[in-house]
């Protein structure tokens, strides 16, 4: 299954377990499934992720861009999110998720290269936020905002080799580790063919 979004110049095929994405009047919805996530423990207790969790990919175009999204979250559990997504192969892989953490929602970044690390960067108010991906050169940046227009810098990191990064996979992820499922919507969805011109100073 392809789904094209007109937002985006690129298609989307999904990954993972079996999700009923739907996409209607500019919102993109998805169920995650009971105790579905996509993590490989940091301390090694796991060589696989314990389980696996409904993603939309697509290649964007080369070069740098920012893929954002504002992200909407039913938090039936702890730790049920919305994910921002990147990919450039089965053990480098990065999250940018607004998460139930595991009382407060809260903006958190897992970043996966063999071993998956995790943390959590603020609290954040409500079911809904925006995120923010970005390729910018050969390294990747998360960025989130509470109205779409100023934007607060979570992490800029490496995955994989320049030529793995340039062929990166991009899009959305939802996830329900500790619980029956949740469900996500991502809206504003937008594409710009270009890195933030400042990582740091709100734009």
């Amino acid at each position: 299954m392809t789904v094209r979004l007109p937002e985006l110049p690129f298609p989307l095929e999904p990954f993972g377990p079996e999700a009923p994405w739907t996409y209607d009047d500019g919102v993109l919805s998805v169920r995650a499934g009971a105790r579905q996530d996509r993590f490989v423990p940091p301390g090694g207790e796991s060589l696989e992720p314990a389980s696996d969790a409904p993603r939309l990919l697509g290649t964007p175009p080369a070069g740098d861009f920012q893929l954002i999204a504002r992200a909407t979250v039913s938090f039936e559990a702890p730790f049920d999110a919305g994910v921002l997504y990147v990919h450039v192969g089965e053990r480098q892989w990065a999250k940018l998720c607004l998460e139930l953490s595991p009382r407060r929602p809260a903006i958190c970044t897992v970043v996966t290269r063999g071993l998956s690390d995790d943390t959590n960067s603020w609290e954040v108010e409500g079911d809904s936020v925006w995120l923010r991906v970005s390729r910018t050169g050969k390294a990747f940046a998360f960025h989130a905002s509470a109205d779409g227009e100023r934007w607060i810098f979570v992490r800029v990191f490496a995955l994989g080799t320049a030529e793995e990064s340039a062929g990166a996979r991009v899009g959305f992820l939802a996830q329900s580790p500790a619980g029956e499922g949740c469900a996500v919507a991502f809206d504003s969805v937008e594409f710009r063919g270009c890195a933030p011109p400042d990582l740091r100073d709100g734009t």
